[in-house]
């Protein structure tokens, strides 16, 4: 697949206009907001993930916490979770800071303007702590609603923890992809375990220098992957948040802890806020039961 690195056209302009907005959403498959989120709750939140790595004796002695460079010898014994371990992972759920993040007013705007009705933010929000050395695996090409079903018009928005240019690992585009509607898949290494065959598409990859406060957001059908992780001993970290509307249809699933083998309750334990805890009770929901068959009748392989 070809590549291009861009600079993404900022499209915060469009927030007041929605018809806009959804036109340019409609060409590309996705939207870039330039610096929308500030930098304070971003960096608090890296820091506090980054203390979880030092108490686990990851982080590399002597290095300034924020830079997060880690113990590669350590990092590649761990066993492999969402790009870190599960140990961390569980401690990164528990964050209260960073289930808040996904409620961020200015997050909550886009999908207001792209909606133009009642946002509702999934609570299975997903943390990324992309882990450098050997056995590193990037994400592979792939749709969220594969993963997620429910509507189509479930958006996820990406943003990195830090300043994060490519050669750290951030999000690819494949600009276009989405109106292909769903793709077919086979299995991969990665998170997810699944990638999107792309044999038949002649779409550009672009990738993207990305700086603190900059947010990428796509449907769950644009097609996306995450880029290796160049930086030496340095982990890329970000987050991935997803949005609907409260009129379309969402799977159960997206409303469970994402993949950590831990309760609501075990996450809630210590929180301060019970505005955050369990929110959806108090929508109408209309529930979508999962279909096993979306992600296995699409198999095949390419001629």
């Amino acid at each position: 697949m070809k590549t291009k690195n861009i600079a993404y056209e900022d499209s915060t302009a469009l927030l007041d206009s929605p018809q806009e907005l959804r036109a340019k959403a409609d060409i590309d498959g996705f939207l870039f907001f330039k610096k929308l989120l500030p930098p304070t709750p971003l960096l608090d939140l890296r820091r506090e993930i980054l203390l979880i790595l030092e108490r686990r004796g990851l982080i590399e002695p002597g290095t300034p916490l924020m830079e997060a460079r880690v113990v590669l010898e350590k990092v590649e014994k761990l066993e492999p979770f969402e790009g870190c371990c599960l140990e961390v992972y569980q401690d990164i759920q528990r964050l209260e800071s960073f289930h808040q993040l996904a409620h961020h007013p200015e997050l909550l705007r886009i999908y207001k303007s792209i909606f133009e009705t009642p946002v509702f933010p999934h609570p299975r929000n997903i943390a990324r702590v992309m882990f450098p050395g050997a056995n590193a695996r990037v994400t592979p090409p792939h749709q969220d609603f594969i993963h997620i079903q429910g509507t189509e018009e479930t958006w996820t928005a990406w943003f990195p923890l830090s300043d994060c240019p490519v050669d750290l690992g951030g999000l690819s585009m494949l600009k276009g992809s989405h109106k292909e509607g769903v793709v077919a898949v086979t299995a991969a290494e990665g998170a997810g375990g699944l990638e999107s065959i792309l044999c038949e598409h002649d779409y550009q990859w672009l990738i993207h220098d990305f700086e603190i406060g900059d947010v990428i957001t796509f449907p769950s059908t644009t097609i996306h992957q995450s880029l290796p992780n160049q930086q030496g001993n340095i982990t890329r970290l970000s987050c991935d948040f997803r949005y609907q509307s409260v009129n379309q249809p969402i799977e159960g699933k997206s409303l469970l802890p994402h993949t950590c083998g831990l309760t609501w309750d075990d996450i809630y334990e210590g929180w301060k806020n019970k505005n955050l805890q369990y929110y959806w009770r108090d929508e109408k929901l209309q529930m979508s039961a999962w279909d096993e068959s979306i992600r296995w009748q699409k198999e095949r392989i390419c001629d």
